[in-house]
């Protein structure tokens, strides 16, 4: 299978989550590259034009959703910039307990499904791409 190029979304105080999702050996037979643009002040419209550049150029985005996501307003852009842009999106729940789960989602994920962060479910979706 082809390299596929991934944007990953999270929230900064999600940084380890990042981390791990990148050292996760997930299959074999899928040849990854992630991707990110994670900066401390997102606003600055140089940074809004080069991300959605790095997120039209990958294959697919996945969001670390997590109680930190509501706040991240750069993670919620960068979300609904890959929706704008037709981008195949998988959402995770960055932790696996109820109470770390978030209960309201914000606009930009408002009716989209967030699965559970397992090795089937990103396999599953990068094999899609």
């Amino acid at each position: 299978m082809a390299d596929k190029r991934i944007f990953i979304s999270f929230a900064m105080e999600n940084k380890v989550l990042r981390d791990f999702l990148v050292g996760q050996k997930l299959n074999d037979s899928i040849d990854i590259s992630f991707t990110d643009y994670s900066v401390k002040e997102p606003w600055s419209n140089s940074w809004k034009t080069n991300c959605r550049s790095r997120i039209k150029g990958c294959d697919g985005v996945i969001g670390i959703i997590t109680n930190d996501t509501p706040a991240a307003d750069g993670q919620l852009w960068e979300l609904k910039c890959g929706y704008e842009e037709g981008v195949p999106t998988l959402l995770i729940h960055g932790y696996s307990s109820a109470s770390d789960r978030l209960i309201k989602k914000p606009s930009e994920i408002a009716g989209k499904t967030i699965c559970d962060w397992s090795v089937n479910n990103i396999s599953t979706f990068l094999r899609g791409l």
